[in-house]
C-alpha cells in the first residue's frame, strides 16, 4: 500500500498517466587525457551506458516521459589499458528534481566517485542480475540509478526511497567480492559502502527527513507562498540537517549536501527573514561546512 501512495502521489503531482522508465540521463565520456587510441570505443561506451540507464526499468514505478528524473554521469578517463579493456575513471554523477509549478530544477545529489573503474570491450552488451553480481560496470551503474531513484523518491514522500535505498544497500554488499575500489566498508569515509550506509543509518534518519521537509515542504511550497517555503526551509535546516550532524559529526553526508545546496542557501536567505534567524543558519552552516564561507556570509547580507 505504502508504494502504491508514493506512485500515486508523483504521478498526481506532475499529472497524467505513468507510462516510462524511470531515468533521463546523460552520460559524457572525457577521454581527452588519452592518446593514440581509436575513440569509437568511447563512443561506444557512452551510448552503451546511456542506452543502459534509460531503456531499462529499474522499478515497479512507471513515469511518464516528462516526469523522469533528469541526471547526468560525466566519466573522466584518465588511464585505458586496451590490451585488459580495463578504464580507470572518475565520475561526476548529479541528479535534479523539478520545484512544483517553477521552471526552476534544484539538484538533489551530487558527487564525485574517485573510483569508477571497469572492464568494458566495444561492443560489449552489458546486462544486470542484482543476485549474481559478477560485472564492475553494471554494479556501478545500478549502485547509482538505485540511489537517484530512492533520493528522488524521498523527496517527494517522508522515507518513501526505503525500497530502493535497501536495494541499493543490498547490492553494495553483494559488490564486496569484485575486486574493485569503492564497496568495501571502512575503505573511506566517502566511498560508494559510505554513502549508502550513512543514509540509511538510523542515526541519520533527520538526513533522510531533511530530503523531504526541504525540498517538498520548503521549494515546492515557494511556488504558492514563497515566505512559508522559505520557513519551512528554516525547520528543515534547524531540525534536520542540524540534528544529522549531531548525531554522527563523522559523517559526510551534510558536507556532501551543503557543497551543493550552497549557492541555492544563499539564494533563500539573502535580504530576507529577520537577522537572528540568518545568525543560527549561518551558525548551522559554517559548523557543517566552513569551506563554503563566501556563500554562508551571504546569508547575513
Amino acid at each position: 500500500m505504502k508504494r502504491q501512495v508514493i506512485f500515486l502521489f508523483v504521478c498526481i503531482l506532475f499529472g497524467g498517466r505513468c507510462n516510462a522508465q524511470e531515468l533521463n540521463a546523460t552520460v559524457r565520456i572525457n577521454h581527452n587525457q588519452i592518446q593514440g587510441t581509436d575513440a569509437s570505443i568511447f563512443d561506444n561506451l557512452q551510448q552503451t551506458l546511456q542506452q543502459f540507464l534509460n531503456e531499462r526499468q529499474w522499478t515497479y514505478l512507471q513515469f511518464q516521459k516528462n516526469e523522469r528524473i533528469i541526471c547526468s554521469f560525466n566519466i573522466t578517463v584518465t588511464k585505458y589499458d586496451n590490451s585488459s579493456n580495463m578504464f580507470t575513471c572518475k565520475a561526476l554523477i548529479q541528479a535534479n528534481r523539478p520545484v512544483y509549478n517553477a521552471s526552476y530544477n534544484t539538484v538533489i545529489y551530487n558527487n564525485t566517485d574517485n573510483d569508477f573503474n571497469f572492464e568494458f570491450a566495444q561492443f560489449d552488451q552489458i546486462n544486470f542480475n542484482e543476485e549474481i553480481l559478477d560485472n564492475q560496470l553494471t554494479a556501478l551503474i545500478a549502485y547509482y540509478a538505485y540511489l537517484i531513484i530512492g533520493v528522488n523518491l524521498d523527496t517527494f514522500s517522508p522515507m518513501g526511497g526505503e525500497d530502493m535505498l535497501q536495494r541499493c544497500m543490498y547490492l553494495t554488499n553483494n559488490a564486496q567480492n569484485l575486486n574493485f575500489a569503492g564497496w568495501k566498508a571502512f575503505e573511506n569515509d566517502r566511498n560508494r559502502f559510505a554513502f549508502i550506509n550513512d543514509y540509511l543509518d538510523i542515526s541519520m534518519r533527520p538526513f533522510r527527513q531533511l530530503q523531504y521537509d526541504y525540498y517538498r515542504t520548503g521549494l515546492d511550497e515557494m511556488s504558492t507562498n514563497v515566505e512559508r517555503g522559505r520557513k519551512n526551509v528554516v525547520i528543515a535546516i534547524e531540525n534536520d540537517l542540524k540534528k544529522c550532524h549531531e548525531n554522527r559529526p563523522l559523517s559526510l553526508l551534510p558536507q556532501i549536501w551543503t557543497d551543493y545546496k550552497h549557492d541555492e542557501l544563499a539564494n533563500i536567505f539573502k535580504g530576507k527573514g529577520t537577522q537572528k534567524e540568518k545568525e543560527r543558519i549561518y551558525e548551522i552552516l559554517f559548523g557543517i561546512n566552513a569551506s563554503q564561507n563566501i556563500s554562508w556570509n551571504k546569508i547575513k547580507q
